[in-house]
């Protein structure tokens, strides 16, 4: 954890709830349009924050190995979901992969 990472609590299962967190006001406040999602559990809590903000037309990234449940049948049932229908699904080093990559576009564009 950095010195100035936010901490935002949550109240219900899905962080976009109407009086569950503040999250979509700190994300509009920077200018965030991707939801990078890890946690517990992923059929719970992990699910509902994707799907709500995929709703609120945000991109939403699942890391497949970045989140946990209490059984494999749970959580793979979860990201077939995702993938199908609310977000992109990669394992943590595809995201690293595609964070490098997206930097490095980034810096050639400068």
């Amino acid at each position: 954890m950095q010195a100035n990472d936010l901490i935002v609590d949550k109240t219900r299962f899905g962080a976009f709830v109407p009086g569950s967190s503040y999250l979509h006001d700190i994300l509009q406040a920077r200018g965030i349009d991707t939801l990078i999602i890890t946690g517990t559990a992923t059929n719970v809590c992990c699910e509902s924050t994707a799907r709500d903000a995929m709703q609120m037309n945000y991109k939403v990234i699942f890391v497949a190995d970045g989140n946990a449940t209490n059984t494999d049948a749970e959580h793979n049932a979860t990201l077939n979901n995702m993938v199908r229908l609310f977000a992109d699904v990669m394992t943590t080093e595809e995201l690293l992969g595609f964070l490098r990559s997206s930097s490095a576009g980034c810096e050639a564009a400068e």
